[in-house]
């Protein structure tokens, strides 16, 4: 099969090459990839994180067709259309019995910890595969870009008439955020200059720079409940303003650094909750699956598997506007 590997930790080293075809034991499937999408974390599984194996295979997100089952599956059988929950979890941990299982003590990410979805096939735990009948793009972004989100919205404990600030809306997981948090009954303010985020669902869309003012404005100087931020240090002061009395923020990602000089007394003085999430539960990524008939995905562009370090490198664009798929 044709697959993108690397050996060396440089996207230059990615190269599409034939591979044998995965096997697969009584409890896996073998599932042929349509559709996969690109994440910072695929950047950082080529350049800098840990590995296994070494040749590797990358590729968090992804969903296909079941091409073959082993004896003990069930839950699916060939020729189905599926998408993958792709944290690696053994289910008798104390995380995972307290149903965290992307917490796992023993568990991983597949993509980063096995091999992934940038291939034509991929095999994966059944119990990791659930049935759907899904847009591609849709199917392919629950995994990391949807259930990131979810589960921090859920953490968040966001309800109906919250207010809901979101950094970074027009990115893989912010369009998700304004989406999910618009479901769950709150006022979402998109912190962005992209105005296609009001068809997602963001009652308000504010540039950086007028954001503090304008949420000032709309909630009558209380301002919200919730900030999302998955963006880092850059926009960390600016989230912490914006947050009233009570407020949390949750973060989950460090594109603008991680490092930051924190004023505890900021904190305590205003009773705020930091919150750090990530990824999801298996059971919020089964909601998701049936939930998402109502989500929607603006792609930017599309690449096919031979193009896929010119997709990881394309996250950096400045044109970059929505979602980077690979079509297999």
């Amino acid at each position: 099969m044709r697959a993108a590997l690397f050996e060396k930790r440089s996207l230059e080293d990615l190269k599409i090459v034939e591979v044998d075809e995965p096997k697969i034991n009584d409890d896996e499937v073998l599932i042929r990839v349509v559709k996969a999408g690109v994440n910072p974390v695929d950047y950082m599984t080529v350049t800098v994180l840990p590995v296994n194996p070494l040749p590797h295979i990358p590729g968090r997100e992804f969903a296909g067709i079941v091409d073959r089952v082993g004896k003990n599956v069930k839950n699916v059988v060939e020729g189905d259309k599926v998408a993958v929950y792709t944290r690696i979890f053994d289910g008798t941990c104390d995380m995972c019995l307290d149903k965290k299982e992307m917490l796992c003590r023993r568990g991983g990410r597949i993509g980063t910890d096995t091999n992934g979805g940038f291939a034509e096939y991929v095999s994966v735990k059944a119990k990791n595969v659930f049935k759907i009948n899904l847009d591609w793009d849709i199917a392919a972004s629950l995994p990391v870009s949807a259930l990131t989100s979810y589960h921090a919205l859920l953490e968040a404990r966001v309800k109906v008439g919250d207010y809901v600030a979101v950094f970074g809306a027009s990115g893989n997981t912010g369009m998700f955020a304004v989406q999910l948090a618009k479901m769950m009954g709150a006022n979402v303010i998109a912190i962005s200059r992209k105005k296609w985020l009001r068809d997602f669902g963001a009652d308000y869309v504010f540039s950086y720079e007028e954001s503090l003012s304008k949420v000032k404005e709309v909630t009558e100087g209380e301002m919200v409940d919730v900030v999302i931020n998955s963006l880092g240090i850059k926009f960390w002061e600016q989230s912490m303003n914006l947050l009233k009395p009570g407020g949390t923020i949750v973060t989950f990602g460090v594109l603008t650094g991680d490092n930051f000089q924190l004023n505890i007394s900021s904190l305590y003085n205003r009773h705020i909750s930091i919150i750090g999430t990530t990824g999801g539960t298996i059971r919020e990524f089964y909601e998701l699956t049936k939930l998402a008939n109502k989500l929607k995905v603006k792609v930017w562009k599309e690449f096919n598997l031979e193009e896929t370090a010119e997709a990881i490198k394309s996250l950096f664009s400045e044109e970059r506007d929505g979602r980077i798929m690979i079509r297999i």
